[in-house]
């Protein structure tokens, strides 16, 4: 997958552009829908799809006071997970006030049709974009008859059917329901960051503990306990058990135990996948882990097959 952060950086090099826009957060199983839709078109006419978020979140653009906005994903998880979806094309434009001026026609006009080339765009069922929202799929209808770009809308039927939005899926996280958002997203959902090698806990394991830095402020991180979990290092997998806290500043801890073997976590960037949560809040409370809780908790772990 090839990423650009402007349309104009790509003017000439992607042929016949099959182009969506949105925000993808969690990337769950209605985007893929819409990724495999893009991908069938690009098939059928020689093309490639195309895929224009905006970074930071218009939100938090728009809304600077707002502290409410939690994201499913930072924006290297994205990218992870759109590869892996197979969308071929993404566009990280940055967001900002001046932007967010930008007209319905001077978007399409300049820079889906002038700097893409765009063959066809896709939209969602209800989808608005530009300034004031007042772009949509009857204006791109009416558009593409003098522009001569295909225009489709995903039916309402189709998004219905996978009753599934982030919004269900930032609501199961919150509540530490991990198997119910997983099933939403139709992958693990994950935390990935630079790693730090955190204390010992000869009580609970002999192995060392990897901490995972959370970097992204709104990264929405599930609430207090411990999780079934697995760490993807340097290409290989370790079955762990994560125990997420948050200090008296409310900034969330993620500290992993590996359960059968170490390894080296210095200067090292890792991806946990959470399978479950086996217990709920923080064992020993304020921080302080109750080695037997913390015990009960890695036997549960330990009978799980994930």
């Amino acid at each position: 997958m090839k990423v650009f952060h402007h349309t104009a950086e790509a003017a000439g090099k992607i042929k016949n552009a099959v182009v969506t826009t949105g925000s993808f957060d969690g990337v769950h199983v209605g985007h893929k829908l819409i990724i495999d839709r893009l991908n069938e078109i690009a098939s059928d006419i020689g093309g490639e799809s195309v895929l224009i978020t905006f970074y930071p979140h218009p939100r938090k653009v728009l809304y600077p006071d707002q502290k409410s906005l939690q994201m499913i994903n930072s924006q290297e998880e994205k990218i992870e997970l759109l590869q892996k979806a197979g969308l071929q094309n993404l566009f990280i434009i940055p967001f900002s006030l001046e932007f967010s001026k930008t007209t319905s026609h001077d978007f399409v006009v300049n820079m889906l049709i002038g700097h893409l080339e765009a063959r066809v765009i896709v939209v969602g069922h209800n989808h608005h974009f530009g300034y004031a929202r007042k772009g949509d799929y009857s204006y791109l209808h009416r558009l593409s008859r003098d522009m001569h770009f295909g225009v489709e809308e995903i039916p309402l039927q189709m998004i219905e059917n996978e009753t599934v939005s982030s919004t269900k899926i930032r609501k199961a996280l919150q509540e530490g329901h991990i198997q119910r958002a997983n099933a939403y997203l139709d992958h693990q959902y994950i935390i990935k960051g630079a790693l730090y090698k955190g204390p010992v806990y000869p009580d609970i394991s002999p192995y060392e503990v990897a901490g995972v830095a959370i970097t992204a402020d709104e990264k929405l991180i599930p609430p207090p306990g411990v999780y079934a979990t697995n760490l993807l290092l340097n290409d290989a997998w370790h079955k762990t058990m994560t125990y997420i806290l948050y200090d008296q500043h409310k900034q969330p801890r993620v500290e992993s135990f590996f359960i059968y073997d170490r390894a080296d976590v210095t200067d090292k960037t890792g991806t946990l996948y959470f399978y479950k949560r086996v217990m709920e809040g923080d064992p020993g409370g304020n921080g302080a882990m109750d080695a037997h809780m913390m015990h009960e908790a890695r036997e549960l772990v330990e009978e799980l097959i994930y």
